[in-house]
């Protein structure tokens, strides 16, 4: 019998750290301090006009102000089936995706629809915080399998090998990555495409970040790498990333028609059909215009490249530059064990607070994705923001 007012379930769910650090981050903005934040996945660009003026005709017809399908509207569907096509490789039936209440409940009903009590699910870290959270929810074990820096933080397919097990249910596969930026090249996600698919485990394939990629990279599809895995794989996806639609919870799931049963099933009783509002903005972001999409990717790569050139300069931190996303994953064990201030610093959570102490600058530390000695910053911000915040990196540990 235990005291505890919640489930064991939900009681064993640790917050979200990037949400944490952002909400200190607002908190001391608040008290008028002039803190700058890397922390936020979020793109800081106003959604597309025309995506908007979309939202805005859809609220003025009355059959958007009811019940809808469960899995989404048709024709959301089927613009959806036409971005895989060309992104993903995958040529599938609208019948195969189901539409959802942002990416992150895409990967929320992925994992509960194949993942199950005592299955193990090999999750290559460093990795979006919310993983394994989800994994433990559906009752299942996550196994991280680590690369450092030194591989440019992407895992091979011996390192998989040696974490596989009889009980290896799925793994997760997720180019380009949050929180590295790391993107997998065609052959190596094909490598190990083939190791899944000799193994017969599930591929859950978070696609979120898929069209922000930099220098002529394309971010491969492991389904179009390893077009047998088709019958064992799901990709997530959805608007939020790319189109700056963070706040409109649009997101996807595409998979075998099977999972996309069950999911839909879930989801009927979970929420039932997404804002009609959002999928119809959805739909203009996917049909329309891609011109406002290509000045944000450019914006990000613009950024990027300023943010490497400048944060390599801040003695102890080691990063190699990202090829996708909007992160910057920077090694920072040089910098741990050493006294600052008085106090010794050995995680790189205490450096994370000493740095927003001193510097007010807010960075995710590497303990929300996996192991301790790295720092995640986002670029995702306004131009001057992002390079005064770095200064101050560069001024605070010049000084230490």
């Amino acid at each position: 019998m235990t005291d505890s007012r919640l489930s064991p379930r939900i009681a064993a769910i640790a917050p979200s750290a990037t949400l944490k650090v952002d909400g200190k981050a607002k908190a001391l903005k608040a008290e008028g301090r002039p803190v700058i934040s890397y922390a936020a996945g979020e793109p800081d660009f106003a959604t597309p006009e025309h995506v908007v003026e979309a939202a805005l005709a859809a609220v003025r017809d009355p059959k958007n102000h009811k019940y809808t399908a469960n899995p989404g509207l048709p024709e959301l569907r089927d613009a959806i089936a036409a971005k895989t096509r060309r992104d993903s490789g995958l040529d599938v039936p609208a019948s195969r995706i189901l539409v959802t209440n942002g990416g992150k409940q895409s990967v929320f009903q992925a994992i509960l629809t194949v993942v199950g009590d005592g299955d193990e699910v090999l999750l290559p870290t460093p990795a979006w915080t919310t993983y394994p959270e989800v994994i433990k929810l559906a009752g299942g074990t996550t196994v991280e399998v680590f690369a450092g820096a030194d591989q440019d933080y992407k895992v091979t397919p011996e390192q998989l090998e040696a974490a596989y097990t009889p009980k290896t249910k799925a793994m997760m596969f997720v180019s380009p990555s949050n929180p590295t930026g790391a993107v997998y090249t065609p052959e190596e996600t094909k490598a190990i495409g083939e190791w899944a698919d000799a193994k017969g485990i599930w591929v859950i394939a978070d696609e979120i970040y898929q069209n922000l990629t930099y220098g002529g990279v394309k971010a491969t599809s492991i389904v179009e790498a390893v077009p047998t895995l088709d019958n064992k794989c799901i990709l997530v996806n959805g608007v939020a990333k790319s189109f700056a639609m963070t706040g409109w919870r649009v997101g996807w799931m595409v998979g075998p028609a099977d999972v996309i049963a069950g999911a839909a099933n879930l989801q009927s009783h979970l929420t039932s059909n997404v804002n009609n509002i959002a999928q119809r903005a959805a739909l203009a972001a996917l049909t329309g215009p891609m011109e406002p999409i290509e000045e944000f990717r450019l914006a990000f790569d613009r950024r990027r490249k300023l943010m490497v050139e400048e944060l390599s300069k801040v003695p102890g931190f080691k990063l190699p530059t990202p090829e996708g996303a909007f992160y910057v994953y920077a090694d920072v064990s040089a910098l741990l064990g050493k006294e600052y201030d008085g106090r010794v610093i050995n995680t790189s959570l205490e450096l994370a607070d000493y740095i927003l102490d001193k510097a007010e600058v807010a960075v995710v530390p590497g303990e929300a994705f996996g192991p301790s000695g790295y720092v995640r910053l986002s670029y995702a911000l306004g131009d001057d923001q992002l390079l005064e915040g770095v200064l101050r990196l560069q001024q605070l540990f010049a000084e230490a």
